[in-house]
């Protein structure tokens, strides 16, 4: 089996501090709707109304928080939104009013979106163009590890169900970032790049990679899928038992900790990543098939197959992650990755925000043929993105771009 562990150097220093302050996520998406409710003391609607508009407001910033750090150095930048992130979670320990709350959220938001563009861009400064796939597949891996021990305290403050649990885990949560901000540090400097010619951003104007952006946003809908529309689904459709909601999270969680290195290894360019992307949406119909007929099976023949489907699940996802790393890189100018990565990453916040409502009309209202409707979408998407790129590898030789990578140049020939 590959090595779990990063190799030695900068990858494995970012894979401790993504190790890090992923616990500190884990914990938090266990228990920040029920913190913010029996705690803070703030309804559901205006929970929600809260993080759609901090998360709305984080999806615009990525991009322009991504081109500071490509100007001023991306390690400085990534340790400072890191520690943004450690004060605006310890602000929410000390919040009790709706408009606290909102400004706290939107700085967490913000935070968040720009540490995940800047430690992109540090990522691409440390280590060499053919091995970056493999390097984020270690981090996914890392991550993945520390949500779920994350998940777990999270869980036993949910047991004990007192506000000093909800308390401890919030402060353990801000005291991630902190050391996740000190671990950064202690990677090598990245020089910041010169200004590109242009004015503004110019990702804004790259049509193919805005193309590449909006067909992974529908890609990821696997997100809202596992997390909300699966659980609904099987309380609500299916006879099987409610703790496998729990049990489906640990085995996606687990299996990419496990296997996502593996499943990354043959990925090295434009070419190999929209081929595993096709495998990715290829697998995403039988997977939709199988979770529609766990609505029709005795309780536990419905527990195997949905078992079933999550496997198929997790194998499409780290295809569809490996893949999506690579474009999103390659098709990158050169000192711009930081940018690209932040406007790149405007995908998940769409996702998550339309997601939800989208999947679970779809699933629950029309049920079988709602999940070929879904496995249907996402297989043209996963097929289009191989257009798409050789598109923007074409705008790239166009641009004279210095930073047009072996497997862009393999798709324009």
């Amino acid at each position: 089996m590959t090595n779990l562990l990063p190799p030695r150097g900068p990858q494995r220093t970012l894979a401790l501090a993504q190790l890090s302050n992923s616990v500190g996520d884990g914990a938090y998406y266990v228990t920040s709707a029920l913190y913010f409710t029996h705690v803070v003391g703030l309804s559901p609607a205006r929970i929600g109304l809260g993080l759609t508009v901090a998360w709305a407001i984080g999806s615009l910033v990525g991009a322009p928080l991504g081109s500071f750090a490509d100007r001023r150095g991306p390690r400085g930048t990534a340790a400072l939104l890191a520690l943004a992130t450690a004060v605006s979670v310890a602000s929410f320990l000390v919040v009790r009013d709706f408009a606290l709350f909102l400004v706290a959220a939107c700085v967490y938001a913000t935070a968040q979106s720009g540490l995940a563009a800047a430690r992109q861009a540090l990522l691409a400064g440390l280590v060499s163009q053919q091995d970056r796939t493999s390097a984020l597949a270690h981090l996914q891996s890392t991550s993945n590890g520390g949500l779920t021990v994350g998940a777990g305290l999270g869980g036993v403050a949910l047991s004990l169900g007192t506000n000093s649990a909800y308390l401890t885990v919030f402060a353990i949560d801000a005291a991630s970032f902190l050391l996740c901000a000190s671990v950064l540090l202690k990677l090598p400097v990245v020089p910041g790049s010169p200004p590109v010619e242009g004015k503004g951003l110019e990702v804004l104007r790259d049509r193919p990679y805005a193309v590449i952006t909006l067909l992974n946003a529908v890609l990821l809908l696997r997100l809202p899928l596992l997390s909300i529309a699966i659980p609904l689904w099987i309380t609500e459709r299916t006879a099987a038992p409610e703790w496998l909601v729990s049990a489906l999270f640990i085995l996606n969680c687990g299996a990419v900790m496990l296997f996502q290195v593996r499943m990354a290894a043959g990925i090295k360019g434009l070419a190999t990543a929209a081929r595993a992307l096709r495998r990715s949406g290829a697998m995403m119909v039988p997977t939709c098939a199988v979770f529609a007929l766990s609505a029709y099976v005795s309780p536990w023949l419905a527990a195997a197959v949905l078992i079933a489907g999550a496997v198929l699940l997790v194998i499409a996802e780290m295809w569809q992650s490996a893949g999506a790393w690579q474009l999103s890189f390659d098709l990158a100018p050169a000192g711009r990755t930081g940018e690209y990565q932040g406007f790149f990453g405007t995908g998940v916040t769409i996702a998550r925000t339309t997601g939800p409502l989208l999947l679970t009309l779809l699933l629950l209202d029309l049920g079988t043929l709602g999940w070929l409707l879904v496995g249907v979408l996402l297989m043209l998407a996963s097929y289009a993105m191989g257009p798409a790129s050789r598109w923007a590898a074409r705008r790239m030789t166009a641009a004279g771009s210095a930073g047009l990578g072996d497997g862009a140049e393999q798709l324009v020939k």
